[in-house]
Formats: C-alpha cells, structure tokens, sequence
C-alpha cells in the first residue's frame, strides 16, 4: 500500500512537531540574559549572563542549578507573586509534556487508520493533534506571561527601573522551536482528514454489469 504526498506530508510534519518539541523541552535556551553590559561597567569578574530552561537556569563558563519545584515548596516568608509564579511554572511544565503524550496517541490512531483504512481513527488523530496544538500553545502563552511577570518581581526586588538599559534579556531558540512545532501540530492536524481519500481509502472493486441489460431468452 502506497502513501499518498497529503500523507507523507502528514507524516512529516507529526514527526517534526514531536522531535522538536522534546527538543525545546530539554534544552536551556527558552529564556537569555545578556548581562555583558553590565559586567563591563561595574568591572565584575562574576558571571551575570545566564540562560534557562522550564528546569533549570545556567550561568555563562558555570554549572546549572534548577529551578524551585513548583509542586513542592514551603509556604513560609513566600510573597503572594512568588506562589503566583510557581503555579505558572507548574502550569506550563504539565503542558508542554501533556502535548507530547498527545502526539504520541494521535501518531498511534493514524498509524492504525492507515492500516485499518478506517477514516474514524484518522479523524480522530487530526482532532489528537489539533488538541495538542491547543495545549502546546496555551504554554507558551503561559510561559511568556510567566517570564514577564518575573521580570517584574526582580525589577520589584531589585528596585531598579532601568535595568533593561544594562542588561539585554530576549527569548532563545529553545521557544522558536516550540512556536515551529506548534505550526507542525495545527498542520498535521488539519490536513490528516484530507488525506484518507488518496492513502486509506479501500480499493474500488469493479462491477460486473455483464448481463444485467441483455435481453432475456424467450
């Protein structure tokens, strides 16, 4: 049985999603501060400059330490913003692995459809993985909200406003490859519905009509 080009297609993009997700999650790039600025004006020899991840933040020429578990944690001295960020920590860290067990199920029912030829499973893969479009992309949203109400509490604790102007803070590429896989995810979804009439639909028997309008024998 061949595949179709939708399907390959299909193919493609759901193994993309899932590799560059797994990916983003384990990688430490998802949030960079570039404190070089700083660093020259106050003549520091430590190491400001870091990058994090959804575990852990590392400094630049140092080790990684992770970061605060969200799920357990003591209550005591912990500021009403600081419990606020940690459950948006928590949020996020549940639902960007939550999208990969999406896509693992919706490749498993697709991969089954194009065996079965059943369109139910490979409508329910496309609703599989447009669901983890869904997911996916409602972390990242509350991972950028995490990431500037954080900033805010340092800018608060630190009591400096003009703190941008020393030091350069953007996303890294660890979140680029999220915001691709989460393309991959709505496109795979849409278009696995699409593809059952040219990689799943059962063959077509031909009808023999011999006889039907021949005349009868008197």
């Amino acid at each position: 049985m061949s595949l179709s080009g939708l399907a390959v297609f299909v193919v493609l993009a759901g193994v993309l999603s899932f590799i560059l997700l797994v990916v983003a999650i384990g990688t430490d790039f998802w949030y960079i501060i570039d404190a070089s600025k700083l660093e020259r004006l106050n003549n520091s020899s430590a190491a400001l400059s870091s990058h994090s991840g959804l575990w852990r933040t590392c400094r630049r020429e140092s080790k990684c330490f992770p970061l605060m578990n969200p799920f357990w944690y003591e209550n005591n001295n912990m500021t009403a913003s600081h419990k606020q960020l940690l459950k948006m920590h928590g949020t996020f860290v549940i639902l960007l692995p939550l999208s990969l067990i999406l896509m693992i199920f919706g490749g498993m029912t697709g991969f089954i459809s194009i065996l079965a030829r059943t369109y139910l499973l490979l409508l329910m893969t496309g609703w599989l993985f447009l669901f983890g479009g869904l997911v996916t992309l409602t972390g990242i949203s509350v991972y950028i909200a995490y990431s500037a109400a954080a900033f805010k509490e340092a800018l608060c604790l630190l009591g400096r406003n003009n703190l941008l102007e020393e030091v350069d803070i953007k996303f890294g590429w660890s979140l680029a490859l999220v915001w691709v896989s989460f393309i991959a995810e709505v496109l795979n979804g849409t278009a696995s519905p699409l593809s059952f009439p040219a990689s799943t639909a059962p063959d077509k028997v031909p009808h023999d009509c011999t006889g039907v309008l021949s005349p009868q024998p008197t």
